[in-house]
């Protein structure tokens, strides 16, 4: 079995190799053209134009993973079907099941491989052309920094509002705490200016506190004091996108939004969508197999057309499922693997179904 396991592996990995070159090229290009006329319409460089294009490789190759495993299984197993290659193999006695094992083998490794990758290159690499793609196009840097922002702490009885965040000089502009009593009543309010992060606590600058006196709402000046001391983070996090970030990252990004009291579900989904969809290599794979053998006529034809419709349903099936749970309508984490689970469940169903 080893010889056959090293056969398919030597027939499957040739067109694997051709096929990712071709699909990257081909998203590469897309994102080119789109915007080409817009890079020389701003006058910029071939050198700058094509620096944009390469940091943009690693996203190309991320989409044209799940594509490239769909395309080479299938074309391996309909080519071997079509030379009648596999019909000496189920004679032997080999099962479809375990003829097939190193295909399975290889889109397993390619999930795990897809997570670290988009987790540790892709993220880091797109955010760079991204930046430069918006510097070209004389476009505002949507960065890290953040506008009419609310955030709760200490469960809801001190409540931020600012009018802006300077993530790089890590100052609060248009400043003011509300804080309140254990029962929900209003307590103060706090108003700066701005106020600068010192390393441990919010400086504030020019500060006036306003609280109930004898009937009366007086205001005073505002001594400094420590007991400002919400992470910068917090206020940087309300501006990006789960999607946007280090698994590590949008975990933290996540517990943010839930101690701040904001709307995180989406934020959650995200976080699950990027382990579960790093399983698309796998599925693909799976559904990929899974088509070969049933088909009589026409065998490479039908099975990369049936291979790619059983894929195109589980890329619809993800799309709507991630939207249900955006929406609050299915937990996050049901969202986001529901589909891979229901594929991996019919793949394995039609491939111990497959005629041999």
């Amino acid at each position: 079995m080893m010889t056959l396991d090293r056969y398919l592996a030597r027939q499957f990995l040739p067109i694997f190799i051709i096929a990712s070159f071709m699909f990257v090229m081909i998203v590469i290009l897309l994102d080119l053209f789109t915007n080409l006329w817009r890079y020389l319409n701003y006058e910029a460089s071939i050198q700058q134009i094509l620096t944009v294009s390469y940091y943009y490789i690693p996203k190309s190759f991320s989409y044209a993973l799940p594509v490239s495993l769909l395309f080479s299984a299938g074309y391996t197993l309909g080519d071997l079907y079509g030379r009648n290659e596999l019909t000496s193999v189920f004679s032997s006695g080999i099962s479809f099941w375990r003829f097939c094992m190193p295909l399975i083998v290889i889109g397993v490794m390619a999930s795990f491989f897809a997570f670290r990758f988009d987790n540790d290159v892709v993220i880091p690499t797109l955010k760079i052309k991204n930046d430069l793609s918006r510097k070209l196009l004389h476009q505002s840097n949507l960065s890290e920094n953040n506008s009419d922002i609310v955030v709760k702490s200490k469960g809801g009885t001190l409540i931020y509002s600012v009018d802006y965040y300077d993530y790089t000089a890590q100052i609060l502009n248009g400043v003011s705490v509300i804080e309140q009593n254990e029962d929900g009543s209003f307590s103060s309010l706090v108003r700066a200016s701005d106020a600068r992060w010192n390393g441990e606590y919010w400086e504030l600058s020019n500060a006036i506190v306003y609280r109930w006196e004898d009937g009366f709402l007086r205001a005073k000046s505002y001594p400094s004091t420590d007991g400002y001391r919400e992470s910068p983070d917090t206020f940087r996090r309300n501006a990006v996108r789960a999607e946007e970030l280090p698994a590590k990252e949008a975990l933290l990004l996540i517990k943010d939004l839930k101690s701040a009291g904001l709307p995180f579900i989406t934020a959650e989904a995200d976080y699950h969508h990027r382990y579960s969809f790093s399983c698309t290599s796998f599925v693909v794979m799976l559904l990929s197999i899974s088509m070969g053998g049933r088909f009589r006529k026409n065998i490479l034809l039908m099975t990369m057309a049936s291979s790619l419709v059983a894929a195109t349903i589980f890329y619809v099936m993800d799309m709507i499922a991630m939207m249900m749970a955006k929406l609050g309508n299915v937990p996050p984490i049901a969202g986001a693997w529901f589909p891979v689970f229901f594929f991996v469940a019919v793949g394995f169903l039609l491939m111990k179904s497959a005629k041999t």
